[in-house]
């Protein structure tokens, strides 16, 4: 199955490079609300009624790691939208990652974006100078990781 998926990194990172630096964090932000709609979504599908709770939580979690990286930022809501009316292709760049798969595909590429954004957001802690900012990414780290082993965990059932 994983040579039929996606490479998340090849697809994200691409993304990453044509949004200035400063504005990363936020783009992070606008890909964990569209993963939490995409986590409601599955735990409201009838073959996903057993680890509905734990989708729900990770979508908890993703609304958390975003609203944590929006306090970081006075202005974070014209930001966003500056940021996807710069580049409106971003919702529709993640919804083909899934578009068309099978469930257990789509549970295995959010648990590939689950490690790559927490990935990305060690990164950015680690080149962060102020202690309150890079906790916050260090944590969304976290928060991040918690998901993809729901999802690895889910996967790895028989």
């Amino acid at each position: 199955m994983s040579n039929d998926l996606p490479n998340i990194a090849d697809v994200l990172l691409p993304v990453l490079a044509r949004v200035a630096e400063p504005d990363r964090p936020l783009l992070g932000a606008i890909a964990e609300r569209m993963a939490a709609e995409r986590y409601r979504g599955w735990a409201a599908d009838p073959a996903c009624v057993a680890d509905a709770p734990a989708l729900r939580a990770c979508a908890a979690r993703e609304e958390e790691i975003a609203s944590r990286i929006e306090t970081l930022y006075s202005d974070a809501d014209a930001r966003k939208r500056a940021l996807l009316a710069a580049h409106p292709d971003l919702p529709g760049i993640t919804r083909a990652l899934f578009s068309g798969r099978p469930l257990v595909q789509q549970l295995a590429i959010q648990a590939a974006g689950e490690r790559f954004g927490a990935a990305s957001w060690r990164t950015l802690a680690a080149t962060e100078t102020d202690a309150h900012r890079r906790d916050v990414l260090a944590f969304c780290a976290l928060l991040g990781e918690a998901s993809a082993e729901v999802l690895e965990g889910i996967l790895g059932r028989p």
